[in-house]
């Protein structure tokens, strides 16, 4: 009997479906008619125990107990999953091959790792195991995927970076949330500081973002318009480009802060003659955007509907799991694999079936053209996100999944569309000495941007019409114009700007060296973590909304404050990121790690044993849980789905026991 365990119901049900029939359907599996089994998790069925699961003494947070981190790790089913594992325990001793069919990810392979090790699989039955890739929940791309199985083994490295990441979360988010809350609690605080090193640093963004604009206090500059004629009576004009001799009354951004030197130019070109000094045109074309992965989606559909990450995320597995409208979701790949473009003649005829106004304007679709998307070295466990080839009724849908099926399917129909061309020209003129600079863009073809109109501002028509030119034209300085603007403050993050930052997080990195190595990374968090990051920090009462803006709450203001700079910032979270990363391509291990990680931890603790807890008598009062127990007698770790299946080896099927004390429903890994 072949046992194929999925992450979840629904890709268990879309396995079963392409297995032989009739089936019979139990209590947690599916039984196909040639005696093979589908079940599956429901996510993690595991969780790390608590520190007062190690030891009673931990139900009491003192700062004497700190740092805790556990010699030989303990596991625990989950509340309510206690009934699935033991299903998977009888199956797994009567299966004569197991499949692991968890989401293509580091936490989908870790999750089912993690149960084959947690009930002790023999190690012949793992050896053997093999690993299913799926990221479309149809028929077609699901027997295609079970057609093309691997060795589990080779994703060991992956599962290590997931448990790697798990435990490393739990030491640091355990640890400072018990310290800080502990201080807080000094100040007169009565919440739990929540502190977590992926949270605190987004949370930090935002504060210091919030600071400046509190602090920011707005200055005039100016500018200096020339307005010029041609020959024949075309006017157009060119703006002034300060000289080196005028740096002294420039600011950092070049800006001219003087008006006195503003309004000199202004007179000096008045009525004055002026010449063509340099002209530059050249023919540009912009190709397609490359397909969505999560975050640049999430970004769009926030821009476009004003939906936040978790809204985003949420509709996008809908689509996924219960229309099967859009593959694999939670992916960080924009690429797609060279084989899919053989496919592509029926995705395009179902997205045309569902936006009939995608499908009006795609009369320059060439299902031939292979763009840059196409790029098999860029695509790993999973590709970008796309339209299906399934085709449905559309009016069933919510208006949220109608508008994010439509945003995917339109960056997928721009694939096959030429690219869009125009004409740049620059112009450089004299006057009077001085340099005037304009330039102005023709449209030759509009390209895949129609399928864009009615989404976006019209980018093509210029604002700037230039007549005829050449070197050495000679022109005419009718007027000059003084325009004085005002400095503008940093605006307050959105969704759609905050995951940007945590994305492109190399901007907000101060170190040149780290910067460098962040360009090539994912930044802050994961496609999977990111909104369910930003929402924590809603729930724990550091952020708050106003309107489509995201502010930091005087909570959020008086953590950051208190906590040592290397916690506020994304250096040392995005550089656990390229650690992980390094350890899932074996150029790293997990022991180096959490070594370097444990070494650290001291010295953070200790900052926060001595800290001056002047920032956190700023904190208001927390709202105090009702019930039997008080609020602080228990924590759970910064990234509450950390989960884990072993210690110290970097093997996550080791079934070696360990000797440590075994609370009741845990079990050492």
């Amino acid at each position: 009997m072949i046992l194929y365990i999925a992450e979840k119901p629904s890709l268990g049900r879309a396995i079963a479906d392409v297995l032989p029939k009739p089936h019979k359907k139990e209590d947690g599996c599916i039984r196909a008619a040639n005696g093979d089994v589908v079940s599956w998790c429901f996510g993690h069925l595991l969780e790390l125990a608590q520190p007062d699961e190690y030891d009673a003494i931990y139900k009491t947070w003192r700062m004497e107990h700190l740092p805790i981190i556990p010699d030989q790790w303990l596991l625990k089913p989950k509340s309510k999953t206690r009934k699935q594992i033991a299903l998977l325990r009888r199956l797994t001793k009567d299966a004569d091959q197991i499949v692991h069919a968890g989401d293509p990810d580091r936490e989908g392979q870790l999750l089912v790792d993690e149960i084959i090790s947690y009930l002790k699989v023999p190690n012949y039955k793992r050896d053997a195991m093999k690993r299913c890739l799926i990221s479309d929940l149809n028929p077609g791309a699901v027997k295609k995927s079970l057609a093309q199985l691997r060795e589990n083994r080779e994703f060991i490295p992956l599962s290590t970076s997931a448990l790697a990441r798990s435990r490393a979360d739990w030491i640091y988010g355990i640890n400072l949330t018990r310290a800080y809350t502990l201080q807080g609690r000094r100040a007169g605080y009565r919440g739990v500081l929540s502190v977590g090193r992926v949270q605190t640093p987004v949370l930090g963004l935002v504060v210091r973002r919030d600071l400046a604009i509190d602090e920011f206090v707005a200055k005039p500059f100016y500018e200096v318009l020339a307005h010029l004629k041609a020959e024949k009576g075309e006017t157009f004009t060119a703006k002034w480009q300060p000289s080196e001799a005028c740096q002294q009354w420039q600011d950092e951004e070049g800006r001219v802060l003087s008006k006195a030197l503003a309004e000199n130019v202004v007179s000096r070109i008045d009525q004055q003659a002026a010449v063509v000094t340099e002209l530059e045109k050249k023919p540009k074309r912009n190709a397609p955007p490359l397909p969505y992965n999560l975050s640049t989606l999430q970004i769009d559909a926030n821009k476009r509907y004003g939906l936040s990450a978790q809204e985003v995320l949420d509709t996008c597995q809908a689509l996924y799991e219960r229309h099967k409208l859009i593959t694999y979701p939670r992916s960080d790949c924009r690429y797609l694999p060279e084989e899919h473009l053989h496919e592509a003649g029926a995705v395009v005829s179902a997205l045309n079936s569902h936006c009939h106004d995608l499908g009006n304007r795609s009369d320059q679709v060439d299902l031939t053209r292979k763009g840059k998307a196409w790029n098999d070295k860029k695509v790993e466990a999973h590709h970008a996100i796309i339209p299906t080839a399934k085709k449905t009724d559309f009016s069933r849908l919510s208006q949220y999944e109608k508008n994010i099926y439509e945003l995917v399917a339109r960056q997928y129909l721009a694939q096959f569309m030429p690219d869009h061309r125009y004409n740049e020209t620059k112009v450089s003129v004299d006057i009077a000495g001085g340099v005037f600079k304009t330039s102005s863009r023709q449209l030759i073809e509009l390209g895949w941007k129609q399928l864009y109109q009615s989404t976006q501002k019209d980018e093509q028509e210029p604002e700037n019409l230039l007549p005829d030119l050449s070197v050495g034209t000679d022109l005419f300085c009718t007027k000059g114009e003084l325009l004085e603007k005002m400095t503008q403050p940093p605006k307050h993050f959105t969704d759609a700007t905050l995951l940007a930052a945590m994305t492109g997080i190399s901007r907000y990195v101060e170190d040149t060296e780290v910067k460098k190595v962040l360009k090539e990374t994912d930044g802050l968090g994961t496609e999977a973590t990111r909104a369910g990051i930003i929402e924590l920090l809603f729930k724990r009462g550091f952020l708050i909304r106003k309107g489509k803006s995201i502010h930091s709450t005087e909570a959020g203001r008086a953590l950051i404050a208190s906590l040592p700079d290397a916690s506020t910032k994304p250096d040392m979270t995005a550089q656990w990121e390229v650690t992980l990363d390094e350890i899932s391509q074996k150029q790293n291990t997990y022991n180096c790690f959490i070594d370097e990680l444990t070494g650290r931890l001291k010295n953070l603790v200790d900052y926060a044993a001595t800290m001056d807890t002047t920032p956190l008598k700023a904190l208001p009062d927390a709202p105090v849980k009702t019930g039997k127990r008080k609020s602080y007698r228990k924590t759970k770790p910064s990234t509450g789905k950390a989960r884990s299946t072993r210690s110290g080896s970097t093997n996550p099927h080791s079934t070696k026991p360990h000797s440590t004390r075994k609370p009741k429903n845990a079990r050492s890994a």
